[in-house]
């Protein structure tokens, strides 16, 4: 396989990871275009021994680890400012391996060597991102699922990580209803629903009147990680693994969490 096609087979997913990183779609894309230039540079990376998403993924982490994020320096691409303050709440290396194994998929040898630790490292660091999990803030979830039985598992999972289900919405009238009556703390929103109409537009119905954290579900994910448009943060693919949206929930939570403090911070 040719370095291009082999980019570009990976590139949605690599766009995942990177929004699931920074919380925001502009942020998270800028370090991918920052990844790409560097391979203009250096194509003979992707033709290594490693296989090519592997070594895709390592050239991003160590664009990533090597920018400031100290709320000084601006992220590639520019757009400094809101953004930079955004990425010195993220704990890296925990987050990354996390995220690396429960929402890529890779394995433990595989995510060491994209963050160029040993595998007792790595373990670490998991265990890391987990005790960061078990410390965040219980909240209510409302769920927009028309499958009955993923809808079941998704209530089930939102339960065993402290959460209240606020509510199970199968349309976009049933979801705009459940947030008036009650607004969630996290949304997990499937895309297309059973009578037609779409979970993108239900959200958008809270979002002109709250702010959430919005987590999409969707059987088709690279149709969301073009970059062509505004598009979900966090993405969840189907079928997906327990440990994938827990690591995605506590994502959204971590930097709703943190956007908070700052508000409270700069209201004081």
């Amino acid at each position: 396989m040719s370095s291009s096609l082999a980019v570009a087979q990976y590139l949605p997913y690599l766009r995942r990871y990177a929004r699931a990183l920074t919380g925001n779609q502009g942020s998270g894309d800028a370090y991918v275009v920052a990844t790409l230039e560097a391979l203009l540079k250096v194509p003979d990376v992707l033709t290594e021994t490693v296989p090519p998403r592997v070594a895709l993924f390592r050239m991003f982490t160590t664009i990533w680890n090597s920018v400031p994020i100290n709320g000084v320096a601006d992220a590639p691409g520019g757009g400094g400012g809101a953004i930079d303050r955004r990425l010195s709440q993220i704990t890296p290396r925990p987050r990354q391996a996390f995220l690396l194994i429960s929402l890529e998929g890779f394995s433990e040898s595989e995510a060491s060597e994209i963050l160029g630790v040993d595998i007792a490292t790595l373990r670490r660091l998991v265990d890391d991102a987990g005790r960061e999990m078990a410390s965040e803030i219980a909240t209510s979830v409302l769920i927009i699922e028309d499958e009955m039985l993923i809808a079941m598992d998704l209530e089930t999972l939102v339960e065993s990580l402290g959460h209240r289900v606020a509510g199970t919405a199968r349309t976009r009238a049933e979801a705009t209803a459940l947030a008036k009556a009650g607004r969630p703390g996290l949304v997990l929103a499937d895309i297309q629903l059973a009578d037609g109409s779409s979970g993108l537009d239900a959200v958008n119905d809270m979002l002109d009147t709250f702010e959430v954290p919005v987590i999409f579900i969707t059987a088709y994910p690279e149709r969301f990680l073009t970059g062509e448009r505004p598009e979900p943060a966090f993405l969840i693919a189907k079928p997906f693994q327990p440990a994938m949206v827990s690591a995605v929930i506590s994502q959204a939570l971590f930097f709703e969490r943190n956007a908070v403090r700052r508000d409270r911070r700069a209201a004081s």
